[in-house]
């Protein structure tokens, strides 16, 4: 049967502001070159009605002509969406937290990620909960012009009192946002819990929102492995930030010897307080990765577990340099590790997907005479969920292996 295409609906009948696609795509971030005409009245920051090729009405979403992404995707659909619907979109995110089991719960975690940007349709826009407290981090001139809004909404939805709020300097630069990069009434530094380890998060010298809430379940899993291997396990957490995996294993798992390892100065000097916030001990080495593992090899020095934590290391699919990286560091790990030691290999790099991951570090090993008996595969805990139509939002994997 042919296809019965609906006629366009006229220009003088769109919802206005309107945004025209040259190509379809149902993918939340939207570039230049799929884009066909804007209306005269589309202004950067607007929310705007949104026609697919054939002049019907496709969805909606943020429309910043000077933004990497000038077109975020916020809903598709026929529906009116108006900025009362973005608010019901916060909510959605909010009501699917309050669903998933511990989130909350005082003897699991008080933090944990509200707003996952493109997995809950609210693309440029990341929120974590730490305590009473919101880190927010936006990456879209539309999400910051409506923070003044939204901040209160979610602080009565959440029950939250205060908010750090922060757009990266070469976002701001991007998206042409002209306001404070930095803004809110949080204190510099605030508490949390997480399995019953104490954490402080620091605003002002923390990556991102300032803790990786999306590390949660494989810490947990980590301090469990290491309690099964006995007090007398050696650990050691490669590029280890403020120390998660690393107080996991001594205070959940209770090794008596784990060393954390890591090139930030100041990330280092976190770690050294969340240890004193839990009254243990633990060995920190402010250190390159690379160097300290080739100086334990020197020293034929081995460990039980070994936990590989990297920042990202690669940017775009041509990136061979970050993928040489992974090699590399994932070689060296492997060679300290003890013959049946667990490795726990992590890459948060969205454009490489955990098949092209498990290749780097299964010939890492094979180039130096070792195999991996695979455990298991982990990424991000239920808080960071991934949407149908952004696979790569799925950027945390895991590798779970004995080193033979």
């Amino acid at each position: 049967m042919p296809i019965i295409r609906k006629p366009a609906i006229p220009l003088a009948e769109r919802t206005h502001p309107w945004l025209e696609l040259k190509y379809f795509t149902y993918h939340p971030q939207v570039y230049s070159r799929m884009l066909g005409h804007a209306s005269d009245d589309a202004k950067a920051g607007d929310l705007v009605a949104v026609y697919d090729k054939d002049g019907q009405r496709f969805g909606a979403g943020f429309f910043n002509p000077a933004a990497h992404v000038p077109l975020r995707m916020l809903h598709h659909g026929q529906e009116v969406v108006d900025e009362a619907f973005l608010e019901k979109l916060l909510d959605r995110a909010c009501d699917m937290r309050e669903k998933l089991p511990g989130l909350g719960d005082p003897a699991v975690t008080d933090a944990y990620r509200v707003i996952a940007s493109d997995a809950d349709s609210l693309s440029g826009l990341a929120v974590d909960r730490y305590a009473d407290t919101l880190s927010v981090e936006v990456h879209s001139l539309g999400v910051h012009q409506r923070m003044a809004k939204w901040l209160p909404h979610l602080h009565a939805r959440l029950g939250t009192k205060r908010a750090n709020v922060r757009v990266d300097p070469s976002i701001a630069r991007i998206e042409r946002i002209s306001a404070p990069v930095v803004a809110g009434d949080a204190p510099p530094a605030v508490k949390i819990r997480e399995h019953g380890i104490r954490y402080e998060v620091d605003f002002a010298t923390g990556h991102k929102t300032g803790f990786f809430c999306d590390q949660r379940e494989n810490r947990k899993k980590v301090g469990e492995w290491v309690k099964r291997l006995g007090p007398q396990t050696r650990v050691a957490d490669l590029c280890c930030y403020t120390g998660g995996f690393s107080l996991a294993a001594k205070i959940l798992g209770g090794a008596e010897d784990v060393t954390g390892v890591d090139l930030d100065e100041k990330a280092i000097e976190q770690a050294k307080r969340n240890m004193n916030l839990n009254n243990t001990r633990i060995n920190w080495v402010h250190t390159d990765a690379f160097t300290w593992a080739r100086q334990m090899m020197a020293n034929k020095s081995q460990f039980d577990v070994i936990v590989l934590d990297p920042p990202k290391l690669v940017f775009d699919r041509e990136d061979m340099e970050g993928r040489i990286k992974y090699r590399d560091l994932n070689g060296l790990a492997i060679q300290i590790a003890k013959p049946g030691a667990l490795l726990v290999t992590c890459s948060c790099s969205g454009q490489v997907s955990e098949d092209e991951f498990t290749e780097i570090v299964i010939a890492a090993a094979h180039h130096r005479g070792r195999k991996l008996q695979f455990l298991d595969r982990t990424g991000a805990g239920p808080d960071h969920p991934v949407m149908s139509n952004c696979p790569e939002s799925r950027y945390l994997k895991l590798l779970w292996a004995r080193v033979l």
